[in-house]
């Protein structure tokens, strides 16, 4: 059964950290960090439509310029996430640069901004284009559950790990799938279509069996239309399978605290990408930098139960031998001596 979403870093183990989920089923994606964003082309900048910031240092967020460039004129909306203070920073960096003529753009781009806290509140605001991107008032909110996103098809949650400072580590969940059986259908009289979606999200929904379904189909024959109960078309289910969850970890001081942060948000991951900056030769490099050993990384993956793993953010002084980083991971996650 193929994934719903297709993930990708943005750059190779040396580049700047990111990771490009290309959503298929909703004809968009999400971006995860803002560093340097030139590998990708325009095409899957405009697919984005919500892009999450672990944190704010330069190698994480330097690339916002650019997706403004692209998405500047062409698209309606961008939704941005970050960690506290993320609603100033984001002004911060709208304020340096002078919007005289943006309002004539055909297409407005109203960009929402919200930063969230690891005591669960939130803030959030609202930036036109028509008005030069002018703060538009500030609203509080929770963030229940650690929920960043939640669509029909899937659901990001984050949740804070210390790096010096806070920094969000993130897991994109595909929600339970529905698995129907088209034989049974045509035994019912009807085809597939879109209406299908409705089915799957009322059977996952728990919906009751008087709930109504609306179907429509077109076929040689023309138009259909008809409605049935939901209790009428659970034989056309055969079953629900749940979903894959990918995780994004980056920057972050090896402690007990932020393993049992990552355990409760992680636990199970189908894929966990995770920074591996320095060999454990480099241990006190490492910890004066706040990030991970590569066998530190592949003791995480293996304490959340990864069923993969995919190292990243590689430190330049190992760009003459990264395999000693992929193997000093794998090697730890797999527990070899």
């Amino acid at each position: 059964m193929r994934l719903r979403f297709d993930p990708h870093l943005v750059n190779d183990p040396f580049g700047d950290p990111g990771l490009f989920v290309d959503c298929r089923d909703e004809r968009r994606a999400l971006l995860f960090d803002l560093g340097d964003l030139r590998a990708l082309p325009p095409r899957k900048l405009l697919r984005v439509s919500h892009a999450f910031v672990s944190h704010t240092h330069m190698d994480h967020f330097a690339g916002f310029d650019h997706l403004l460039r692209v998405v500047l004129g062409r698209k309606a909306q961008l939704t941005l996430v970050g960690g506290p203070q993320f609603v100033d920073q984001g002004e911060h960096k709208l304020r340096a640069y002078a919007w005289n003529v943006v309002h004539r753009y055909e297409v407005e781009l109203v960009l929402d901004v919200l930063a969230v806290a690891p005591d669960g509140s939130g803030e959030r605001a609202r930036f036109s284009s028509r008005r030069a991107f002018a703060r538009d008032g500030t609203q509080a909110f929770r963030w229940a559950d650690d929920v960043l996103l939640d669509t029909a098809l899937l659901r990001v949650r984050g949740g804070f790990v210390d790096h010096g400072i806070p920094c969000l580590a993130f897991v994109i969940e595909e929600k339970a799938r529905v698995k129907l059986a088209k034989d049974r259908l045509d035994a019912l009289g009807l085809s597939t279509g879109a209406w299908l979606r409705g089915l799957k999200q009322a059977v996952l929904a728990g919906a009751s069996d008087d709930t109504p379904i609306d179907i429509e189909w077109r076929d040689a024959r023309g138009a259909h239309r008809t409605t049935r109960p939901l209790g009428a078309l659970r034989d056309v289910v055969l079953a629900v399978a749940p979903g894959q969850r990918i995780g994004y970890v980056t920057d972050l001081r090896h402690t007990e605290a932020n393993i049992a942060r990552l355990k409760a948000l992680l636990g199970g991951v189908d894929r966990l990408y995770i920074e591996a900056v320095f060999l454990h030769a480099d241990l006190a490099h490492a910890q004066r930098k706040h990030h991970l050993t590569a066998r530190q990384a592949g003791e995480i993956a293996r304490a959340v139960g990864a069923h993969d793993v995919v190292p990243f953010h590689f430190s330049p002084r190992y760009a003459d031998h990264p395999e000693a980083l992929q193997r000093e991971v794998i090697a730890a996650w797999r527990h070899a001596p």
